[in-house]
């Protein structure tokens, strides 16, 4: 019962944030829709905006997760907060910035979905591809990349995965050892599962190969 009060308590107050804060982008008055951003930060998920914005998505999942349990609702409303943040500074032309909130807002949610989270606030699947898609212009750091190929795994994307496992090969961010690794994974999957995935297994037998005998 407390949780479920809890649970409708914020996502009223999230509904209530982000169409204020649509109103004020509707109105150009992406400042003004920048300081709700900031408030909503500073008292609304029991930790400081300034702590927010400096812990790293793995800390701040660290700081928001007692006796094990990981406090994902207000972690979803975080980087949907985030996520608004990043399109507020975009249309402001404020691009580094944009970038940073808009890059922290993705790796929570792809932590949030390699988690298992019930999507109450948002879907953190959906959401993270949406930050993709919108980051796409942007080279993503590597850890952000290898937490990438993880949640690709993950969501069976396998030729995705792939793709950006090699492009970490060629910036020496994985070894060869680690590449190999994640297509012996994938041999335990039934065919099926990895064509759909986009990699059939003649496919992933062919790229375990040349890793072996490089």
């Amino acid at each position: 019962m407390f949780r479920r009060d809890y649970l409708m308590n914020m996502i009223e107050q999230m509904t209530e944030a982000v169409g204020q804060i649509l109103q004020l982008k509707k109105e150009l008055k992406h400042q003004d829709a920048l300081l709700v951003i900031d408030e909503l930060l500073d008292k609304r998920f029991g930790i400081s905006g300034n702590l927010i914005r400096s812990l790293s998505d793995k800390d701040l999942m660290a700081v928001l997760t007692t006796n094990g349990v990981i406090e994902t609702d207000k972690l979803q409303a975080i980087a949907v907060t985030l996520k608004q943040e990043s399109e507020l500074h975009a249309e402001l032309g404020n691009e580094d910035a944009s970038f940073v909130s808009g890059l922290k807002a993705l790796q929570l949610f792809m932590r949030l979905s390699l988690v298992g989270a019930e999507p109450t606030i948002a879907n953190p699947s959906k959401e993270a591809e949406q930050l993709l898609e919108q980051l796409k212009a942007y080279e993503l750091p590597p850890h952000a990349k290898q937490l990438q190929a993880e949640w690709l795994e993950d969501e069976g994307q396998f030729a995705r995965a792939e793709d950006v496992l090699y492009e970490l090969l060629e910036d020496e961010a994985v070894t060869n050892e680690e590449v190999e690794a994640f297509y012996r994974r994938l041999l335990f999957f039934e065919d099926d599962r990895l064509e759909a995935g986009g990699l059939p297994r003649e496919e992933v037998q062919y790229g375990l190969d040349s890793l072996i005998s490089k």
